[in-house]
């Protein structure tokens, strides 16, 4: 299994953080997605932002958040918002 860190834009905190609602791995990851891993993280944390929404798509697809298409970046802040 390949630990979360490996990924872009996965440092030790947020591999931490993704820990604490039950995403250990790589492939959990993959499998959960990067809008329900948020939504589990704000469930736990109440305040994550969407920079950390960004990054978790952004290490699923591989790349660093910011190189995200802007179709992704749009799709996601939309998302984002509906927590506001």
């Amino acid at each position: 299994m390949r630990k979360l860190s490996e990924l872009p834009n996965i440092g030790k905190t947020m591999e931490e953080r993704l820990a604490a609602v039950g995403i250990n791995d790589v492939e959990t990851l993959m499998k959960t997605g990067s809008k329900e891993a948020f939504i589990k993280l704000r469930l736990l944390e109440g305040d994550t932002c969407f920079s950390s929404l960004c990054g978790i798509e952004g290490a699923i697809q591989g790349i660093r958040w910011h190189y995200l298409c802007s179709e992704s970046k749009e799709d996601l802040k939309k998302f984002f918002d509906s927590f506001k």
